[in-house]
């Protein structure tokens, strides 16, 4: 059996009739290096660090009975992936996550719709929300983290600057039977939200934090992840219930799980209680994504 088929085999518990979107192919951690291959729905994303597929990836691909689509992570491209074998897909379709379905596309950039590797954590909100609470998912992108806080009964705020992904958001709500108009969608920068829920007074049991490694906003100051994370908690813990809850995340490679730590230990009272979480078990290679949940 091939490297690449030990891989799938691996996987194979974890694909269920409620789960049919996660990792096959982790690139070194499956003894792959620079190989990384994700199903949604049957349909497949290779993503690989060189420009041009290997010739042994490429003939194990011809073998497999899947529209496949490829995307080259060395480059700075913001483009969508390209069709290379298959039925080509050229609408948007769903794929679910623990009974969660998400509006998925080819077609619309660099990003697909969702990040397979926030998945227990988008369970671990939905587990966590009652009835009556109040959520704030910023940085939202298409929303997913809102639809597992609303799935689980709480009102939610959706923030993020562009209104297609507000829309798309607002189009996962309606897939999973959601109606948006008992929820919040906001568009504009999460620190001018921020500063201005701080002044109205508004708090919210739970806020998802999760930004770009890197963002400059509409003045030209830049935000980055590994100098100026511990700042934008602060910021986003002003606007927090008493006894409520955090995830703050990232996936900036460049810094450490524990200068992350430190950022959020420096920038928040000390009587805050910190809980890493791992990744999803299909990600086998290096741990890249930081999460962290704060109890107050």
């Amino acid at each position: 059996m091939s490297l690449f088929d030990q891989a799938l085999a691996r996987r194979k518990a974890l694909m269920t009739a409620g789960t049919d979107a996660l990792r096959l192919i982790d690139g070194a951690g499956d003894g792959l290096p620079g190989i990384y291959l994700e199903t949604f729905a049957g349909r497949w994303l290779l993503s690989t660090t060189a420009t041009q597929i290997p010739p042994l990836v490429a003939r194990w691909l011809e073998k497999q009975q899947h529209s496949i689509y490829h995307k080259c992570l060395s480059q700075q491209q913001k483009e969508s992936p390209r069709h290379i074998h298959g039925p080509s897909v050229d609408v948007p379709f769903p794929a679910c996550e623990n009974d969660v379905r998400y509006e998925i596309s080819f077609h619309s950039g660099y990003s697909q719709g969702i990040f397979l590797d926030q998945r227990d954590n988008r369970l671990r909100v939905r587990e966590r929300c009652e009835s009556g609470q109040t959520v704030l998912n910023t940085f939202a992108y298409t929303g997913a983290f809102s639809v597992c806080a609303a799935l689980g009964g709480a009102l939610t705020t959706t923030l993020d600057l562009s209104q297609p992904y507000l829309d798309w958001a607002k189009r996962n709500f309606s897939h999973n039977q959601l109606v948006q108009e008992d929820h919040h969608f906001c568009k504009g920068d999460t620190f001018h939200w921020l500063r201005r829920f701080q002044k109205q007074g508004r708090r919210f049991d739970g806020i998802i934090l999760d930004p770009p490694t890197f963002s400059r906003d509409e003045k030209g100051g830049v935000f980055r992840v590994e100098n100026d994370y511990g700042a934008l908690a602060a910021l986003a813990y002003a606007c927090l219930q008493p006894g409520g809850w955090m995830l703050c995340s990232t996936n900036c490679h460049k810094l450490h799980h524990l200068d992350f730590e430190r950022q959020l230990r420096q920038h928040l009272p000390k009587s805050i209680k910190l809980q890493h979480t791992a990744m999803p078990v299909d990600f086998t290679d290096a741990p890249y994504l930081k999460s962290v949940w704060l109890e107050c």
